[in-house]
């Protein structure tokens, strides 16, 4: 055989061993998810020249337990509104009868500037389903990011419902809810169980000590979600009124959310 035809065999060789692996390579690249949107803000505001945006993927589906990050991007903010995001994460990772969120903040060093205070769920179709749209994340400013204190209703009294605990959302069929008289006396439902309780207010600081409740059995879901909140209640340690939403937030160190509640 002359060295020609040799040569012509090996290249023939090459390129077919090239398109069988570009044949195993794409599907590999083809199988990455991807969720695309926008984080925004509605503060006619510029950030801070370091703001850094993070936005993760998180498995929301146990209620008596913090979130799993799934996948989370992270990047420069540089003085942007709205920030257009990606997410490439594994679909292996996301499993059926899962629950699923997208949650994003916006930092400045160690201060943490806006936050996710509503529930943003997604892949709701199960694996292997894209969203039908790019996402629209909105974030709320922290008391961290006001500067000096800025002016706050006299109180939070009031009946308020849960409509987040912990960023995890609340379950459709269970109200929780809290009422907050002027003395700082505190009553409500779990989801559950009725409780009972005192708040020590002191400008927009906050304090509720140990709280008394009935001892009523309910299903799981409905207990873990009361759980949830009686621990909301105990790190509570200041509060905030979004007056065009009617809104009571409750805030944990350093002014992060812990919870969100609607006026009834």
């Amino acid at each position: 055989m002359t060295s020609s035809r040799l040569s012509l065999m090996t290249r023939r060789r090459a390129l077919l061993s090239f398109a069988a692996v570009g044949a195993m390579a794409t599907p590999a690249l083809a199988a990455r998810g991807m969720l695309h949107g926008r984080v925004f803000f509605r503060e006619r505001m510029m950030l801070p020249p370091g703001a850094m945006v993070e936005v993760r993927l998180v498995d929301v589906s146990r209620a008596d337990a913090p979130s799993l990050t799934i996948a989370r991007t992270r990047f420069p903010a540089e003085g942007r509104n709205p920030l257009p995001f990606v997410i490439s994460y594994d679909p292996a990772r996301i499993l059926p009868r899962r629950r699923y969120a997208v949650q994003a903040r916006i930092t400045d060093g160690r201060r943490l500037l806006f936050i996710t205070t509503q529930h943003y769920p997604v892949l709701t179709g199960g694996p292997g389903q894209p969203e039908p749209r790019p996402l629209e994340i909105r974030v709320d400013r922290t008391r961290a990011a006001e500067g000096p204190a800025s002016p706050q209703p006299a109180s939070p009294a009031g009946r308020w419902l849960a409509e987040d605990i912990g960023g995890g959302g609340v379950l459709d069929r269970v109200q929780t809810t809290l009422e907050i008289a002027p003395d700082g006396g505190i009553s409500g439902s779990g989801g559950c169980n009725r409780f009972t309780g005192k708040a020590i207010l002191s400008g927009a600081s906050l304090s509720i000590g140990p709280v008394a409740s009935t001892r009523m059995a309910c299903t799981p879901a409905a207990m873990a979600q009361e759980a949830r909140f009686f621990k909301v209640l105990e790190q509570a340690k200041g509060w905030r009124i979004d007056p065009t939403r009617r809104k009571l937030v409750l805030l944990g160190e350093n002014g992060a959310p812990l919870a969100i509640l609607a006026a009834m």
